[in-house]
């Protein structure tokens, strides 16, 4: 049992109660990973390898990757050598992580991506991708070997294609001018052989988004998926063909009504999801069959919301303390979700919240 395991490793994992009250039974707080060094105070994407079950934490704080056993909450090794946080989060780092192939990719502060060996945690290439501000989100397609990353805090925002190949030649630029606030998580989907990035926002209508299609061998932006009410973020792949847009729709400055919204590949909206949104990275677990949704910006406070993929309906709603719980992961060998918090108002001096379903 992971309860057993977290009181034997105590140096890694702590057992504790977070001010939480959920609504359902099915989802619980099971304990939580410490992260060593610097009190985690900054931070962004996380990341589960499904097949070597590690977790990937883009670190801020201590200015590093860190890289956790999924089963023991231990503390493998820690990948140095970011810029940090800074006062503005367009220039901090790392930010997106990825594993592609036997390296971990992570984007910088400066507009550059490390790449990493994950055994290790040393840097083997830094690429830069030509901007100003932050590499963020960033998907791996298998097929043509090649990553796509965004730049999202450039103006205007753009996404580097660059293969996974030695020499990690960058293949494509691809500039979104009608993008008006960023660009944001990707996935890639090996059906259709295409990459869909988050678009939040159009031409300055909070209300109209979009997901784009491009082709992951080079870098062609095929057409973009028209979403409304929804000012999508996250973006994850679940069953079938079918897409959960994490949507900031509902969050405190965002003037629409809260929601998520389940489309297909083709952009046909499968179901809008209403009572919660204010999200920013989404998570999908088929062995579980649900969702998770960092809704770190809720009006009365972020919550973890549980969303079953089947029905597409909201099951589950988890109170937070705060600590702006944004990235969201999870795991297929043991069904724990993790969810990084912050020291300033998440409870635990910054950690990694871990949840787990409950018979």
């Amino acid at each position: 049992m992971f309860r057993s395991i977290l009181l034997s490793s105590a140096a890694a994992i702590v057992t504790a109660g977070l001010a939480c009250a959920s609504q359902a039974a099915d989802l619980k707080q099971v304990g939580t990973i410490k992260v060593p060094g610097v009190p985690l105070e900054g931070y962004d994407i996380s990341f589960v390898d499904q097949q070597g079950n590690r977790y990937y934490l883009a670190d801020r704080s201590n200015k590093a990757v860190d890289i956790f056993d999924v089963k023991t909450g231990e503390m493998i090794t820690r990948a140095p050598g970011f810029v940090g946080q800074q006062k503005s989060n367009d220039n901090s780092g790392p930010n997106g992580v990825v594993l592609a192939g036997d390296d971990l990719w992570a984007g910088d502060g400066d507009s550059t991506v490390k790449v990493i060996d994950p055994k290790t945690g040393k840097i083997v290439d830094t690429i830069s991708t030509g901007g100003k501000n932050r590499v963020d989100e960033m998907a791996y397609s298998p097929t043509a070997h090649t990553v796509l990353m965004a730049n999202n805090a450039d103006d205007p925002p753009f996404a580097s294609l660059i293969s996974t190949l030695p020499g990690h030649k960058i293949i494509a630029k691809i500039s979104f001018p009608d993008a008006t606030d960023g660009a944001e998580q990707s996935v890639f989907d090996a059906t259709t052989n295409k990459f869909y990035l988050s678009i939040p926002e159009i031409k300055g209508d909070k209300a109209k988004g979009g997901v784009a299609v491009i082709d992951p061998t080079n870098g062609n932006l095929d057409k973009t998926l028209p979403i409304d009410g929804c000012h999508p973020a996250g973006l994850v792949q679940g069953p079938g063909t079918n897409l959960l847009l994490g949507c900031t729709a509902g969050g405190k400055d965002s003037g629409l009504p809260p929601e998520f919204v389940v489309i297909t590949t083709d952009g046909t909206v499968v179901k809008t999801i209403p009572g919660l949104g204010g999200a920013d990275m989404v998570a999908y677990n088929p062995k579980t069959g649900q969702y998770y949704t960092a809704s770190r910006d809720m009006p009365d406070g972020p919550e973890l919301g549980v969303i079953d993929a089947k029905t597409n309906a909201l099951v589950q709603r988890i109170k937070l303390p705060g600590g702006n719980p944004h990235s969201v992961a999870a795991s297929e060998a043991n069904n724990h979700v993790f969810l990084p918090l912050s020291a300033k108002g998440g409870g635990c001096n910054g950690c990694v919240a871990i949840f787990a379903p409950q018979d």
